[in-house]
């Protein structure tokens, strides 16, 4: 048990860590963006995450739950979705009254791509968690550590998409960078609870991975495509989403 338990914090915490150097590169930006390379970053920002919620969320869910046979593989996904949306819905019609009574919000209107991206990181620590938990042979391991890989590779624009914007809000880089960091934090804490909790948790991977699905979506189409529209945009947009679609793919 505490060697599995190693090999997920490891797995986990590479995650983590490239999260944290996503977000990290906003020491290395100033803080005029030219308007076109702000709209290819959200652009690219809006590429992950779209093929990250189909290959990485999405088709992981489907197929888990037409192994598991307990109902239509369909099922999982359509409802998460939705709960996805919904709340995130939820969430961004509240933050305007929240903005009345404390006078503003402190992620100001990338208070739905951080909580996505954060809610989106903990089915994703779960399932690197669950992956080294339930290995059992060395080519469970293998596929454990490249799905940890995979994961830990798309956090690093994912880092860069929380903090770069808050930036641009009028964060100190000190601020913009830990916003970026700590969103990344819960997949170490929800990883290794995975690894404990492997088989109670299992079940509901794939209501939580389409849940994390929706949630991701609703920001593309709600906050990230409106501020990458134009050529710069769309490029980014098509590059972030083939290297993220071969990245998933290749990495299994």
């Amino acid at each position: 048990m505490l060697k599995i338990f190693c090999r997920a914090a490891l797995g986990t915490g590479f995650a983590f860590l490239m999260t944290t150097l996503g977000a990290a590169t906003v020491f290395f930006i100033a803080k005029e963006i030219h308007p076109r390379f702000q709209k290819a970053i959200m652009g690219f920002a809006a590429g992950v995450m779209t093929a990250a919620s189909v290959w990485s969320l999405l088709l992981p869910a489907i197929d888990q739950a037409r192994n598991e046979n307990r109902c239509p593989a369909w099922l999982p996904a359509v409802v998460g979705i939705l709960i996805g949306v919904i709340f995130l819905a939820a969430l961004d019609a509240a933050l305007p009254k929240l903005r009345k009574r404390q006078g503003k919000v402190p992620m100001g209107h990338n208070a739905p791509l951080i909580t996505a991206i954060t809610l989106h990181n903990v089915p994703e620590g779960m399932a690197v968690g669950l992956a080294f938990a339930l290995a059992t042979s060395g080519e469970g391991l293998i596929a454990a550590s490249a799905l940890a890989l995979g994961i830990g590779i798309q956090n690093f624009p994912e880092g860069a998409a929380i903090s770069l914007p808050l930036r641009q809000e009028g964060q100190t880089r000190t601020k913009a960078f830990m916003s970026g960091m700590l969103s990344g934090i819960v997949e170490p804490i929800f990883g290794l609870m995975a690894v404990i909790a492997a088989s109670s948790v299992d079940p509901l991977m794939p209501w939580l991975l389409s849940f994390a699905a929706g949630a991701m979506l609703y920001v593309v189409v709600e906050e990230l495509v409106p501020q990458a529209h134009g050529r710069s945009g769309t490029c980014g947009f098509v590059v972030g989403f083939l290297i993220m679609m071969v990245l998933d793919v290749a990495l299994g």
